[in-house]
This record gives structure tokens, sequence and C-alpha cells, in this order.
């Protein structure tokens, strides 16, 4: 039995350089990194020291306020070097590789007969723990904590984002099994939303509670999809995955091993050849695509939350895309002008594109804008699909006042849940960095 979720709120950006339904196994990547950046709210502990040799699920270092979440090693080979930034902090942890992996071993396990504790302990011994997230905060679930419920969604609607679907086209039974074992973590159900449209193995996974999804974006972020289902109140806590990682879990019982593999779309205008492939988490972009120019602006995830990588940076842990698209660095002339051109996809009149609603658009970096005063337009609620007042919430996100931030439904909404917001407001705000930066306040003044 599935439910009807249908979102009217929000807004489609169509883009050019859509990854093609093809898959390629990428190049071996000599070095591979793990990002503590990629963690918000970790503060890593080294396990081992630069020249130590280490296996495929190998423990690198572990969280300093949870001991028991830890982070493993993708690949095997030897630590290379630990980079840090200001005040010593770890940014990349970076593993020469070797020619083939050598894993280490958990044992094959049976998900249906272990209780929830025990599939707990084995998630958190392996490194797949860190998959886990929870709602509120978007921050990796405290293994503590007992979720009301769990949320996976099984769709995509970001601009140029990779089609989930497609994705795991060929991993049906380790999702199946995926599923079965984080299903154990909740008294409450698991959700897993899909799109209205599909018509690939998601219909028929069993132990779920499927939601059919339609309508733009946001529709397939799982914020959006909570909100709808069983939304998040103050003290309670639900847990989300990606389906990719649920597979990469169901991968784990089936073989003991800690194989990080994904199926990754490469999209945008500028990518050197617009499909899927096929490599292990944290591998270096310049092994996959090679060199490029130096006026692409390459993205670890979708274009409207992703984050800025250097082509010879390393692709994010938690990152289905990666999107290449041209830097923003010149100037246009009298842009303003709405019949300039009709280039550039906007929710407002002021640009010709409302004219061909169907067009795909080639889009670079520039902000088209600066910074400017909030004016009250309506703009932020026509593509936020939340019973929540964006613009009053940002408000007092920026001033601080938690009592107001928690009466406008800050424990509803992650940073992606605004990136629409970023992209149409006039006011050029960094809605996303101001939600997150609010987030940590409630994490330290409430918790």
């Amino acid at each position: 039995m599935s439910n009807d979720i249908k979102i009217r709120k929000g807004l489609d950006i169509k883009l050019k350089g859509e990854a093609e339904k093809l898959v390629s196994d990428a190049p071996r990547s000599k070095n591979f990194a793990i990002k503590p950046t990629d963690f918000h709210g970790v503060m890593p502990k080294m396990i081992i020291k630069e020249g130590e040799s280490v296996k495929a699920g190998d423990i690198i270092f572990y969280s300093k306020y949870k001991e028991q979440v830890k982070f493993v090693s993708p690949v095997s080979g030897t630590l290379k070097e630990i980079k840090r930034g200001a005040k010593r902090r770890i940014l990349e942890v970076v593993i020469e590789a070797d020619t083939t992996d050598t894993y280490k071993e958990f044992g094959q396990k049976d998900v249906e007969t272990m209780s929830g504790d025990e599939v707990k302990q084995h998630l958190l011994e392996s490194g797949c723990w860190p998959f886990i997230k929870q709602r509120p905060y978007d921050i990796i679930a405290d293994p503590e904590d007992a979720p009301k419920a769990i949320f996976i969604s099984g769709m995509a609607t970001a601009p140029l984002a990779a089609d989930v679907e497609f994705a795991l086209g060929k991993r049906k039974e380790d999702f199946q099994l995926g599923l079965n074992a984080i299903s154990k973590l909740t008294s409450g159900k698991t959700h897993l939303s899909i799109d209205k449209r599909s018509a690939s193995f998601f219909n028929e996974v069993k132990g779920v509670q499927i939601h059919k999804v339609s309508g733009p974006h946001p529709a397939g972020n799982v914020g959006v999809q909570i909100h709808h289902i069983d939304p998040v109140n103050a003290g309670e806590r639900v847990w989300v995955i990606n389906p990719e990682d649920v597979a990469i879990i169901g991968s784990l019982f089936r073989t003991g091993k800690f194989d990080a593999t994904r199926v990754v779309a490469v999209a945008g205008t500028e990518a050197p050849k617009a499909q899927y492939f096929r490599f292990k988490i944290g591998s270096n972009v310049k092994d996959i695509l090679g060199q490029l120019p130096a006026n692409v602006r390459i993205i670890s995830g979708d274009v409207l939350t992703g984050d800025k990588i250097a082509n010879d940076g390393f692709v994010s842990y938690y990152s289905s895309t990666i999107s290449l698209i041209p830097e923003g660095n010149e100037y246009r002339m009298l842009g303003w002008l709405p019949f300039k051109d009709n280039n550039i996809p906007s929710m407002s009149r002021t640009s010709l594109s409302w004219l061909f609603p169907n067009k795909k658009h080639k889009v670079d970096t520039n902000l088209n804008g600066e910074e400017r005063a909030l004016v009250v337009t309506g703009e932020m609620e026509k593509v936020l699909p939340m019973d929540v007042y964006p613009m009053q919430l940002l408000k007092e996100c920026m001033a601080q006042n938690i009592e107001k931030m928690e009466s406008l439904g800050i424990y509803e909404v992650a940073p992606e849940d605004f990136a629409l917001i970023d992209y149409v407001n006039t006011s050029k705000l960094e809605a996303q960095v101001i939600l997150r930066e609010a987030l940590d306040v409630m994490i330290k003044e409430v918790g």
C-alpha cells in the first residue's frame, strides 16, 4: 500500500548537460581522501599515523564527542598525508591506494536473526554509521537516540541530480537487505518516498511504507517529505539515509566487507563525458575527469547545494552527483534588461525565460547582483512547500533568537531545503549558510 503526496510549491530548473543513462567504471584513483569537513560537527581523533598501511574498512579516525562513531578507509593503501588548516584543523586524510583492495573482514550476517542493538553495533564497528543522519540539525545521528521513524528519499529533483532508480538498478538485493537492517533501528516506521511515475523495483520493496511523490523541486528533498508525512517536533528525532548508502549497508551484511562503491552522475555543460561513473567514495576528481580548463566550476553535489572543489580535489563523502558549469566571471552589460537574453532561468518575469517553460538553459555561477536589503516579495514562500514562514525564520536566525526560531519551525528544516530560496530571492542572501549557523546555535543551546 502506498500514499500519494503532491507538492505544489517549488521550481524545476531545467539545465543542459544531463547525464546520459550509461554507466562506466571510472579509472581507479591513485589517491583517495576522507574529509572531516563533510561531517558537520565532528571533531576527528586520528587512529593511524602517516606512513601506516590500512585495509578497506580499517578505522582512520573517530568522533571526539561520540567515540563509537568511527570513520573507515574506502580503500586499502598507505596513509599518505594528513592535511591541516587553521588551528591544525584536519581538512583531509589522504590515502595512497593499492592497485587492488584488501578488505577488512566483518563477517557475513543474517539480518533476520539480529536484534536492533546488534545491527546498530555492526554498523558502528564497520564504519557505516556516518551514512545515517538525523533531523533536526542535519548531522550524523546519535546512536544513543531512539528515532521515531526513518526516512529514505528514492527520488532526486534537484537540477542535474543523479537518477536514483538508474544508479541503483543493479543493486536490488543489497538495497532490500539494507532496508531490512535499518528498519530494525526504530520501533516506528521506515518510510521510502519514490517518484509517482516510477516503474522500477522501488515499487516492489518490502518492509517499508511507500509514498509516491509528485511535484517540482524540492519534492525530492527528504525534509519536505518528512514535513508532509510525520513532522519533527521539539524533542523528537528522525533518521534519514540516502538510498545509495542503504545499498552499501546491504552489501556489508551480505559480503562482510565495507565496499564504498557508488554510481555517480557526472553532469553539466562543461563535463567531458556527461554520464554515470562507478567509483569509490573519496576518489580524486582529476583521475575521473582529467585536467579541466580554469574557467570550469567543479561542484561535488548538485548545483544548488554542492561544494566547490578544485580540479585535483576529492569527491565529497555523500555526493551522488558531480556538476560542472562555467564560472560566471564575465560582466553582463545591462543585464537587468528583460530582453537582454532569455538564457537565465528565473521565476520572475523580469527575464524572458517564462516564455519558454520547457527550454533547457546553460547557466554559470554569476550571482547577477549583490547582497541587498530584504524585501517582502513572496518569492521565498513560493518555493518552500512547508508550513514555515521562510523570511521570518531567516530574520530570527540572523538574530539568533532561539524562542522565535523554535516557534517558526527551525526543527523541521535543513540547509538543503532553503537552496531554492538562495536561488530565487532578490536579496541575494546566503540562506543555507544562515540556516546552518542557526542550527549550530540550536545544537549548542538546546541540544
